[in-house]
């Protein structure tokens, strides 16, 4: 018999995410209730959680969890070519709440990115948890991803294109910047087939939760400073 996700009351705390429901398309759900304030969040994404509807706010800790493996980012022929180009300027964090904005405004099925959840992960950013990578075509924002890192976890929330392998340089750039950095864990919840594309695996839940301990205990830092200001990218092409 599945068990019931606890609900949460205004104290940070979270339940063991190994308790989250296996049932259907409530598998992984953890928790209900609490707040998206930037304290929670954080606690969150330690304790293995992130949340995925504000009405009522809920909680989950899939199984099994996607990751991208560092250093292992598979770079396809096609995405070779247009690393070697260079065609975007690339930055972090210059544009954190045009990022998830644009990745809210994507048409999907069951779309979370609402309004509280920008808010939220807005004010997030401003506490220095929530980053972006923004790829630009002269002064156009034309890809980016965001996401949350907690010591040497980075966890992937979403990404957006408006120019072919825009998001996907975005993703790169994030990667490679993870890797120096020294970052153990980058987080992707769940694979798609543009993640896919790019190497992502699945792993259990438990290991999940064993590297996500290791990871969150690193002393790493997510540098804000631009990649670089002129046309032309810092990123590589694998040799």
């Amino acid at each position: 018999m599945a068990t019931a996700p606890a609900t949460l009351d205004h104290r940070l705390w979270f339940p063991d995410p190994r308790t989250a429901l296996r049932d259907g398309h409530l598998d992984g759900l953890g928790a209900v209730g609490g707040d998206l304030r930037s304290e929670r969040l954080a606690l969150a994404y330690r304790c293995g959680f992130f949340p995925w509807t504000v009405r009522p706010i809920t909680w989950w800790s899939p199984d099994p969890r996607a990751v991208f493996e560092l250093g292992q980012l598979h770079r396809s022929r096609s995405l070779e070519r247009t690393l070697r180009r260079q065609p975007f300027r690339l930055t972090r964090n210059r544009a954190f709440r045009s990022v998830i904005e644009a990745c809210a405004s994507i048409p999907r099925p069951g779309r979370w990115i609402v309004p509280e959840f920008i808010e939220a992960y807005s004010l997030l950013h401003q506490h220095g948890h929530a980053h972006s990578v923004e790829c630009w075509l002269d002064d156009h924002l034309v890809g980016g991803i965001y996401g949350v890192a907690v010591g040497g976890l980075f966890a992937g929330e979403s990404m957006f294109h408006r120019a072919s392998d825009a998001s996907k340089v975005a993703v790169v750039a994030l990667h490679d910047h993870l890797v120096e950095q020294g970052f153990a864990l980058f987080d992707i919840q769940m694979i798609t087939p543009a993640t896919a594309a790019l190497g992502a695996r699945e792993i259990s839940r438990d290991e999940y939760l064993r590297r996500l301990s290791r990871a969150v205990a690193l002393p790493c830092r997510f540098e804000t400073t631009p990649v670089h200001e002129s046309s032309g990218g810092t990123i590589s092409a694998s040799p």
